[in-house]
């Protein structure tokens, strides 16, 4: 089969289109022909090194949506020709992979596939974000960084969803329609960590009730300052900048900080389905909307990782392993 493989760590060239064994499935997995993977920021720290499995040669990806050809054995509940979808399993920038079966979600036969891998990773983070690490209330505001991104448009839409006042964050000016388009009620250009004075006169000087925070080290200090007392900082960007290294008491306010690990708050396979399928319900009714803004060939998986670190894409990036 064909894959992108990695046989050194490093830029974007070393992304390379390469014939790779076709997987056998072992117990307790299955063997999935990929339709479509996803592409996430993470996966550019996959590609230098961070959090991955093992050494190279490595397939990187962890993200897809497809059709399953093997079952592998102890395996139940799936048959031949079913849609599955998946997050966090290594080896998804390829035609084919082997699953464990407990990391499959069913997908519901009027959700595309690529609907359903673009869904995977960014929706399952936001939906943990906003049900678990900040579950914030009717009337209370929230600062969403990135807001024009594919986490931060899944994390507006969900806020909005619970009646949160939601204050987006975007890096040009030309992503201010897409963060209104997502449901934020003001959204405000900044680069860096320019926006402090600008959020607390939007929020009468009290400061928001949470701040959702993938924009890295340089703005980790400023979004401290901007949460009010007591306040909640959801925190999922150091692949880019240094990680912060933090004083407890240098935090103001009494504030609560989560680096949200996505193992940590959908660690069952219950949760997993639960999860999913809320997402797919939104979906399917109109209340979330995916927003996939560009899909490559498998082969160009380096020209993805170049767009996605330029900070110029919006929403979410796919591969499309059958050109």
């Amino acid at each position: 089969m064909r894959a992108v493989v990695m046989e050194e760590l490093g830029g974007p060239d070393v992304l390379q289109l390469k014939e790779w064994p076709d997987p056998d499935p072992g117990p307790g997995e299955l063997v999935v022909d990929i339709d479509f993977s996803g592409v996430n920021f993470m996966d550019t720290g996959t590609r230098v090194g961070f959090g991955i499995p093992r050494g190279v040669p490595l397939v990187p990806g962890v993200e897809g949506a497809g059709r399953v050809t093997a079952i592998g054995e102890g395996v139940s509940g799936f048959a031949i020709g079913d849609r599955v979808a998946w997050a966090s399993v290594y080896g998804s920038y390829a035609e084919r992979i082997a699953v464990p079966a407990d990391q499959v979600v069913p997908v519901p036969d009027d959700i595309p596939s690529d609907v359903a891998a673009a869904t995977m990773m960014q929706g399952l983070t936001a939906h943990h974000f906003v049900t678990e690490s900040a579950p914030l209330a009717e009337g209370e505001t929230a600062l969403v960084h990135s807001a024009a991104g594919g986490v931060g448009r899944m994390v507006t839409q969900l806020l909005k969803l619970r009646g949160v006042r939601v204050i987006g964050l975007v890096s040009r000016e030309e992503k201010v329609p897409l963060a209104k388009a997502a449901g934020a009620d003001e959204v405000l250009v900044s680069s860096g960590g320019d926006f402090v004075d600008r959020v607390k006169d939007l929020t009468g000087g009290e400061g928001v009730h949470a701040v959702f925070d993938g924009g890295g080290a340089t703005t980790f200090w400023p979004s401290t300052e901007v949460l009010r007392r007591v306040g909640t900082l959801v925190y999922y960007g150091p692949l880019i900048g240094d990680i912060p290294t933090v004083q407890m008491f240098d935090l103001p306010k009494s504030i609560k900080i989560t680096y949200a690990v996505f193992a940590d708050h959908i660690h069952s396979r219950e949760l997993l389905l639960r999860h999913a399928a809320d997402l797919f319900d939104k979906i399917r009714d109109g209340k979330v909307r995916v927003d996939i803004t560009a899909c490559y060939p498998l082969g160009a998986a380096n020209q993805a990782h170049i767009d996605i670190e330029s900070r110029r894409t919006s929403g979410k990036l796919l591969l499309d392993p059958s050109l």
